[in-house]
């Protein structure tokens, strides 16, 4: 009975930690944003071989000022926390035909980085 209870505790205070992870740390992510910073930057209408990323939260994929794939212009994304861990993750499974080929597997790693390029959202 006590390990039952034991393990219940465990797996709720797992649970309960998970969302704090998830919001990432923006520290940790200006690391993580090293291995971007040789195709994207961060100041507004600084585009480099990738757009961008000035502004990214809000806006839709594609339609900044920068030389798209056609399909990016038409994927009907809108960038959130959501969108971007999901392409972050396999950029080429959520936008087939996207030119971005670069992958960040770890979830901590898409967490930091998101959690970082929320601290620069105008690039101003």
């Amino acid at each position: 009975m006590l390990i039952r209870f034991s393990l219940i505790g465990a797996v709720a205070m797992l649970a309960a930690a998970a969302p704090a992870a998830a919001e990432g740390d923006p520290v940790a992510g200006a690391k993580v944003f090293k291995r971007c910073s040789s195709c994207h930057s961060l100041e507004a209408g600084d585009n480099m071989m990738g757009p961008s990323l000035a502004g990214v939260f809000g806006r839709k994929a594609g339609q900044a000022d920068f030389k798209y794939t056609k399909a990016m212009a038409e994927s009907g994304l809108t960038w959130d926390e959501e969108t971007l861990d999901a392409y972050l993750a396999n950029p080429m499974q959520v936008v087939k035909g996207t030119s971005m080929m670069f992958r960040l597997p770890k979830a901590e790693d898409r967490a930091n980085l998101i959690a970082y390029l929320k601290t620069n959202p105008t690039g101003e």
